[in-house]
């Protein structure tokens, strides 16, 4: 029988983030991935690309890996967006909100090896891969469940609670009986690095047409990571072209703004709905990224939000007195989570939304709003934060710093 404080089930990108927070604050953790730690096989470390903002920088500064990172990343100083087939679109300008970047993209499997390597050279977390967690029992007082790894070896994990970061489909929201809504966007998101014939000048694009938002977003190499959303017939028929007839066809849709596009590499897709979890906690545990909100793409907030979760929950951990499954904490970061989450979702769903809005006279009145926006500069200074959250306390790691005080103080 195995003894940990915290087992945290999923090794991706947000779980992983929290495994590399925890490792200092005197609490002992597992981690179970059902990946081998490769990058090239964990489907969260794939060739999509994330836009980190820069509440997520300042939390990776203060893991210690940001300089890894900002020397894989791409800088946006620049947003243009645009309605398709309308008048309407608004610019961004980092310069103009006194600010370096509105946000830095970078390659999820840049991320994944910055991130794996750093918690494997600071040791202090029980790595648990490919593994599987298996009848998890959660009551008042702990957590029990099976870790069953591939090799055959089966391990009995008593844990004070159970961090679900195993993703939209979470098996252990399941066991710890939390309902989820799914609403399904009836778009898939196409995903893609194309290669243009002039420099990206650090210009994120986000194009909206009939069948959804189509982003065109600078990458270190002086490529662009392409996110196309389209319905699910139209995403198989564009699967099956030719780099030639993709490109074209991307031309159409995206026009000339970022030069022509001269080159693309592979391609791989993901269906997008918008899953919601009725609650952020249950007895002895606590669900983070994807696993409590797996958002539509379209502004890039998905894992800032769950990054947000994990800086949250690690500062309350390191402040603990003693369980860190007690109620009052989970009451606490469900509490304290709530109206960023909250935020969030609107404001993902609603572009969605607004901008899928076919109806007469919508598209104008649309239109319109991004002429005012553009003229607007409060409103760009709005938007600008976004990245930052839309309410709650900020812990430690979101303004940069260490958890090593507050560890200190629960040692």
């Amino acid at each position: 029988m195995t003894d940990v404080d915290v087992a945290i089930v999923g090794g991706g990108m947000v779980g992983v983030s929290l495994a590399l927070a925890l490792r200092e604050v005197g609490v002992a953790v597992m981690l179970i991935e059902g990946v081998a730690a490769s990058v090239t096989t964990q489907p969260s470390f794939d060739e999509r690309t994330t836009a980190l903002g820069n509440s997520s920088r300042r939390i990776f500064e203060g893991l210690g890996v940001w300089p890894r990172i900002a020397g894989e990343a791409a800088a946006i100083r620049n947003i243009h967006v645009s309605d398709a087939g309308h008048f309407g679109f608004a610019r961004l300008r980092a310069q103009e909100q006194d600010v370096e970047a509105f946000s830095y993209v970078v390659a999820n499997r840049v991320l994944g090896a910055v991130l794996w390597e750093a918690l494997a050279a600071r040791g202090a977390v029980l790595a648990r891969m490919p593994a599987r967690a298996q009848d998890v029992e959660i009551s008042a007082d702990g957590v029990r469940l099976v870790v069953q790894q591939d090799n055959g070896t089966r391990e009995s994990v008593n844990a004070r609670l159970v961090v679900a970061a195993d993703g939209a489909h979470s098996s252990v929201r399941a066991a710890a009986g939390i309902n989820a809504t799914v609403e399904d966007y009836g778009q898939v998101a196409i995903v893609a690095n194309v290669a243009a014939d002039r420099p990206h000048d650090n210009t994120a694009y986000e194009r909206f047409t009939p069948s959804g938002p189509l982003a065109v977003l600078p990458v270190r190499d002086g490529s662009f990571g392409v996110i196309w959303t389209a319905a699910p017939a139209h995403a198989a028929q564009i699967l099956t072209f030719t780099d030639t007839v993709f490109l074209r066809e991307l031309q159409g849709r995206f026009g000339w703004r970022a030069g022509r596009f001269t080159r693309a590499g592979g391609r791989a897709s993901y269906p997008l709905q918008l899953t919601r979890a009725l609650a952020a906690t249950a007895t002895r545990t606590v669900l983070i990224g994807n696993a409590a909100q797996a958002l539509h793409p379209v502004a890039g907030q998905g894992f800032n939000l769950g990054l947000r979760d994990v800086a949250m929950l690690a500062e309350l951990i390191a402040n603990a007195a003693d369980d860190v499954g007690a109620p009052a904490l989970l009451a606490q970061f469900a509490n304290w989570r709530a109206e960023d989450r909250a935020g969030v979702i609107r404001f993902t769903d609603g572009l969605v939304k607004l901008f899928g809005d076919s109806r007469f006279g919508i598209g104008t009145l649309r239109d319109l709003g991004l002429l005012m926006f553009d003229l607007f500069p409060p409103a760009k200074s709005a938007l600008a934060r976004v990245s930052a959250g839309f309410g709650g306390p900020t812990p430690r790691l979101a303004r940069g710093l260490s958890l090593g005080a507050a560890a200190s103080c629960r040692k």
